[in-house]
């Protein structure tokens, strides 16, 4: 029953993150854009008043006129819109998700013995105290730099990240390497907007109910950060999806993958931030689709060494032993309450059927067992390899 309500809870809250992350994301490619395209005002009435400049649209049947203020308006618009909640609540049902899926089930989720043979706490003590130090440095490297030195506070972020999911592939599986980078990515995000967002906005409208003159530093920090969560976005939405995937996160070098496609992922959202200020670099796509393909071709998984084709019982016997604990109708690992992906293995008609999905995962990527949890050895791994070259019979 316990595992019957975990999965219901992990799909309620990763339903709730999809839809808030949508709200927050879409707000962020929506208010850069609007930055980024921005024409200087036509009526001097607009200029006079500080507006720096303006925009016009037309979507659903209507058409708008935006305006942005170099500072501020002369006086504060009442009702005035804040676009908070949206990272808020993308953080909290994430973070949530985060604790009942890997920490809940860090001997599952985290820790792949063949990598390290440490305790769950330890795997959750690491993942923790990883996302207070992502804040930290991130903070302290924007503080230091001030607002001028984006290109080395960019190159710094790289390394740091680097080493981090470097270090990582010595401790985690590579399923966990992905989404703890996420999760320091995510909380860099939402806590952005918490802690130098919304503050420096709301010192901008405390100024104004003062009546004096805001001091324009604090908009200048709130649009660098603003703009640093959009050139995360894509990294963090890959990760999202990644763990569906073991051909990237089970390769031998997955923190290296995973650094090469969240470079490449910043690249393409830097060719649309372009493209809003009517600038279009065609080589950036163009390079970035190189670049994805070299990735695909080298971390294609290799044909294991030629063997004889095995005797199906055998190869019976080693899913029995490693597999269908979890890959049944009705499963004896603890946390699982159905098979996951309902992949099913408890009958010979069902081993064959799933041929391919075993070579991918328990052969080639070397992702499931899930952490190994049962031990498959490299020697087994290369039976099944050979036991599906040979037709899978």
């Amino acid at each position: 029953m316990e595992a019957y309500a975990n999965e219901w809870i992990q799909l309620l809250l990763r339903w709730i993150h999809l839809i808030t992350g949508i709200a927050w994301i879409g707000a962020s490619f929506y208010f850069v854009f609007l930055d980024l395209s921005l024409l200087p005002p036509k009526r001097k009435e607009d200029a006079d008043e500080g507006v720096s400049g303006e925009l016009w649209a037309i979507h659903g049947g209507g058409f708008y006129h935006a305006m942005k203020y170099r500072v501020a308006p002369p006086t504060l618009p009442l009702p005035l819109h804040w676009f908070k909640w949206e990272a808020y609540s993308t953080w909290l049902s994430g973070f949530a998700l985060f604790v009942v899926m890997y920490w809940w089930h860090a001997d599952l989720y985290m820790i792949d013995r063949g990598v390290a043979d440490i305790a769950p706490w330890q795997a959750i003590a690491i993942s923790a105290a990883l996302l207070v130090l992502g804040w930290i440095v991130y903070d302290q490297l924007c503080k230091r730099l001030g607002l001028e030195r984006e290109r080395l506070l960019a190159i710094l972020l790289v390394i740091f990240f680097a080493l981090v999911a470097w270090a990582l592939s010595h401790v985690f599986s590579g399923r966990a390497l992905y989404l703890q980078i996420g999760a320091m990515l995510g909380t860099i995000m939402a806590w952005n907007v918490y802690f130098v967002i919304i503050p420096s906005q709301r010192k901008l409208v405390e100024a104004k109910e003062r009546g004096i003159a805001p001091d324009p530093v604090y908009g200048l920090r709130g649009k660098q950060r603003s703009v640093h969560n959009n050139y995360f976005t894509l990294p963090v939405l890959f990760i999202m999806i990644s763990n569906h995937y073991p051909i990237a996160f089970g390769h031998p070098y997955a923190w290296l993958v995973l650094l090469a496609i969240a470079l490449l992922a910043a690249y393409v959202r830097h060719f649309f931030n372009l493209r809003h200020t009517g600038r279009t670099v065609w080589a950036i796509p163009i390079s970035a689709a190189l670049g994805a393909l070299v990735l695909a071709i080298a971390i294609a998984p290799r044909a294991p060494e030629p063997k004889a084709a095995p005797e199906f019982a055998v190869v019976q016997s080693i899913i029995h032993a490693r597999c269908t604990g979890c890959h049944a109708e009705k499963p004896t690992q603890v946390g699982f309450a159905v098979a996951p992906k309902n992949l099913l293995l408890d009958t010979p008609e069902r081993i064959r059927a799933n041929a391919q999905k075993i070579r991918e995962q328990a052969v080639a990527t070397k992702t499931m067992p899930i952490g190994n949890l049962t031990g498959m050895t490299d020697e087994e791994r290369a039976t099944l390899g050979a036991w599906i070259a040979g037709g899978a019979h």
